[in-house]
């Protein structure tokens, strides 16, 4: 029997069973756990040790429904390159606590446990420069974090997401959205196989699956499709807006990574680099094969990609 559990707020919770993540394929991270407005929060870093103040930090934000399993192909490339690496889980999602009404999940209420993390984990970071790489609600968390927190990032990555103001990605997201609402059980594994272009693993699909032992864990996964704001009335359109136009005068460096064969966010990729000054110049690649989750089919690619823009950046 799943077990309810309380912040001090009142807010309930499940906490996925650590068995759960027993022998996880090419993932052997130790977790580590920082509070965040009463969640546990997890995360796992790798890398050189932040005391070194010229080392690079990238946080690798993961989307929907995935957790931070999805970066395993990228870590031990970006760590080697002597970069110190900080994945977390997105509350909801993976190792993180999942609060188990689906009103608990808001796209301003992730923007906000985001900024506490990286407050709460600033030590591990160190005083180096940080960079972004968001994919999917990774950048639509990691856009809003940047545009309202402008000293925090120094460089952002981005890989087959978006920033919508009140209009639809598409006929591909509409049928996720939809789909995600109308399936009886959200077989997670199966879903993030369907969204790469290569075969994926038993393995690493048990992998995707393990955060979600039952219902009363997919709160999340469930609300996540309908928090996109894709209506002119979503309370989310405002704040959005107002990012734009942060990033319509940010001159930083960003670096856009796309798979275009993405049938839910492949064609956006124009959408940053032509309206971001810091894009221009910048030496914006495309991956193929892949799906939506690029990370899964192109993630070695993805890392050497991040590592040279990194050494001349």
């Amino acid at each position: 029997m799943t077990e309810i559990l309380t912040t001090a707020d009142g807010t309930a919770f499940v906490r996925t069973p650590e068995e759960r993540f027993a022998d996880l394929a090419d993932f052997d991270y130790e977790p580590r756990y920082v509070t965040v407005d009463g969640l546990r929060t997890a995360y796992v870093t790798a890398g050189p040790d932040p005391s070194d103040s010229a080392t690079a930090t990238i946080l690798l934000l993961h989307g929907e429904p995935t957790w931070g399993y999805l970066y395993r192909k990228m870590i031990p490339a970006l760590a080697d390159a002597g970069h110190r690496v900080i994945v977390p889980d997105l509350i909801g999602f993976g190792r993180s606590d999942k609060p188990v009404e689906r009103a608990a999940y808001t796209y301003a209420g992730h923007v906000e446990w985001m900024r506490v993390f990286l407050e709460a984990t600033a030590a591990e970071r160190g005083s180096g420069p940080l960079h972004l790489f968001g994919q999917d609600w990774g950048g639509l968390i990691g856009l809003r974090l940047a545009a309202e927190n402008p000293d925090l990032f120094d460089g952002l990555i981005l890989a087959n997401t978006a920033l919508p103001v009140g209009d639809s990605p598409g006929a591909g997201f509409d049928f996720w959205r939809q789909f995600s609402q109308d399936v009886p059980f959200m077989d997670c594994g199966r879903l993030v196989d369907n969204a790469t272009a290569n075969a994926m693993s038993e393995a690493a699909i048990d992998a995707y699956r393990a955060p979600f032992p039952d219902e009363s864990h997919m709160a999340g996964a469930r609300q996540f499709p309908l928090l996109v704001p894709v209506s002119p009335d979503d309370p989310a359109v405002p704040a959005n807006r107002a990012a734009w136009k942060v990033l319509e005068r940010w001159t930083k460096p960003v670096l856009t990574l796309w798979a275009p064969d993405d049938p839910v966010l492949g064609g956006l990729q124009s959408l940053i680099t032509e309206r971001v000054p810091g894009a221009a110049g910048q030496p914006h690649d495309q991956f193929k094969p892949a799906g939506h989750f690029i990370q899964e089919d192109q993630g070695p690619a993805l890392a050497e990609a991040i590592n040279t823009w990194l050494a001349h950046t």
